[in-house]
């Protein structure tokens, strides 16, 4: 009994012991102030530089150098038309569906100066610098779209001014990345028109034309949803490249799905077309002659909204001034291993063989960049 005792007090000695070191040692924890450089918050978050609009977190940012500036974006719809022209800019939300950067600007509105956004400034978000990254949040362009369909509000620029872009990756970015981010819009939701960029397990919805652009883009593991337009026989068109002829890659999406509203009838929309978009020349303005789209689906799942056709012509004005349509053909859309209703194979849908489906490696794509 003594000695059951003197074992009984040995053991409550040494967990106390044991105890007291681990109080001893710092617990690191997985979210604290020091991730971050600055937040952006509807009051002061302890221990930080807090501010109320997203774009003069940004402007504290440095101007050179290669350290992340880390930006904590909190709850909240944060109405902004940013442009971020500062590398090594991240933006990170506390809540993907509850921290939005949005805005509300379409083709056809009109400028602080009375002239119109055009498609290539209405973007909620436009960036213009390298290094660039945005995680767990939600980038749209909130335009009423489909209340313009009923009642246009303005004149039209080009087809119909209804163009509203979410995010454009304009001159001057590259090497910018994209994980678990929602975009949304309509028409031309994200605008990928320059550099290299990676996108990661996000999702981006539109209509008409909603990934476009002539930059290098890889999407991994991403839901590309088409909305409804009341109305509309052709629905939409996904991709839409006006890749450079040299540029050996454009918008390629791998093992991503293709999803839909309910509404959306089957067979309504394309995998894309490509796009010559208007450039001005000594001798006139005419759709780019070097724009060869180049647009890829590798192992991708596809709901029944997809035309079995697979891709649609696209109009432009040719160097004579008549008006002239790039066939799918005379462009570099293809297909890999698509699975799904919509996934259906027909003479117009080119598929890659092995072979060809072996170039398409993330180091090939991204061109040596690694985006991890």
């Amino acid at each position: 009994m003594i000695d059951d005792i003197e074992q009984l007090q040995r053991r409550r000695l040494l967990q106390a012991s044991l105890s007291a070191a681990l109080l001893a040692v710092p617990v690191a924890r997985a979210a604290t102030p020091s991730r971050f450089d600055a937040v952006v918050a509807t009051s002061p978050r302890e221990g930080l530089p807090t501010f109320a609009t997203i774009g003069e977190a940004i402007a504290t940012a440095p101007t050179q150098g290669t350290r992340p500036f880390r930006i904590l974006i909190t709850r909240g719809r944060w109405r902004e038309k940013l442009v971020v022209d500062r590398p090594n800019i991240r933006l990170i939300g506390e809540d993907r569906a509850g921290s939005v950067l949005t805005y509300d600007a379409a083709a056809g509105m009109a400028r602080p100066d009375g002239e119109a956004w055009g498609t290539w400034g209405c973007a909620s978000v436009i960036v213009r610098a390298t290094d660039f990254r945005a995680e767990n949040l939600t980038i749209e362009n909130a335009f009423d779209y489909v209340g313009n369909l009923a009642a246009p509000k303005f004149e039209p620029i080009g087809p119909n001014g209804a163009q509203a872009v979410a995010l454009m990756l304009d001159a001057g970015a590259d090497r910018c990345a994209f994980e678990r981010v929602d975009l949304i819009g309509h028409q031309d939701t994200l605008f990928t028109d320059a550099g290299r960029s990676y996108f990661r397990d996000c999702r981006i919805s539109g209509s008409v034309d909603f990934i476009f652009g002539g930059g290098n883009a890889l999407f991994e593991r991403c839901e590309l949803h088409s909305r409804f337009r009341p109305g509309k026989e052709r629905q939409g068109y996904v991709a839409v490249p006006c890749t450079p002829s040299a540029q050996a890659f454009g918008l390629t999406f791998l093992e991503c799905r293709l999803t839909r509203d309910a509404e959306i009838p089957d067979a309504s929309v394309a995998l894309g077309r490509a796009w010559k978009p208007g450039r001005t020349f000594p001798d006139g303005k005419y759709g780019d002659p070097d724009a060869v789209g180049a647009a890829t689906y590798l192992s991708c799942w596809m709901d029944a909204h997809i035309d079995a056709h697979g891709w649609d012509e696209m109009g432009y004005t040719a160097r004579n001034g008549q008006r002239a349509m790039f066939q799918p053909l005379d462009a570099r859309l293809y297909e890999h291993d698509s699975r799904g209703p919509g996934g259906r194979r027909s003479s117009s849908r080119r598929t890659l063989d092995r072979a060809q489906r072996a170039r398409y490696t993330r180091d090939a794509i991204l061109a040596g960049w690694s985006p991890r």
